[in-house]
């Protein structure tokens, strides 16, 4: 029988050369998910303009239904409810864009202020059928990241960071009202 002697480029991998291939894709793995995993700005922008989008809905909503819809928040979330015939609030249940919404772990409700209003502890915003609502400011904040969700009188609705001029003079304007 005849020995076969492997030598040169035919010998395979070294223990060191496979270490240093792992801890490359190690480390393209890590940056990956560092890069898609959003940050907290991200993360609170992406929930403000749910938000938003969501206040919009309930104001069309109850114009198109002729029934007042409100909006509620508490430290963990959010919820819609439809006004009765009667004049009672029942919680909205049957739609699953205005179902109870529970924000993101950290992230809070951080302020809320509408206009001509003085604050009463519970945060709270009517949409009535008849579309003249009055303009509000909704704070949220997630670690040291702030936004605000405005409204006007007239149904505008804007996501604005609070650091920049933009939400500062919402925030003020709520404030002074």
């Amino acid at each position: 029988m005849k020995s076969v002697i492997i030598s040169g480029p035919d010998r395979g991998f070294t223990l060191i050369e496979m270490l240093v291939v792992l801890m490359i894709m190690g480390l393209f793995v890590g940056l990956v998910s560092t890069i898609t995993r959003p940050d907290d700005r991200a993360v609170l922008q992406l929930e403000a303009e749910r938000l938003s989008q969501l206040l919009d809905f309930a104001a069309t909503e109850a114009q198109l239904s002729g029934k007042a819809i409100a909006w509620t928040a508490d430290e963990s979330g959010y919820r819609f409810w439809r006004a009765g015939d009667d004049g009672s609030w029942s919680e909205i249940r049957d739609s699953e864009l205005l179902r109870a919404r529970t924000l993101p772990q950290g992230m809070v409700v951080s302020g809320f202020r509408v206009e001509n209003m003085r604050p009463q502890g519970a945060m709270r915003l009517e949409f009535r059928p008849q579309g003249s609502s009055l303009a509000f400011v909704i704070g949220m904040s997630l670690g040291a990241e702030h936004y605000a969700v405005t409204g006007s009188p007239v149904g505008d609705l804007r996501v604005v960071p609070e650091g920049t001029a933009d939400g500062q003079m919402a925030l003020q304007q709520a404030a002074a009202k």
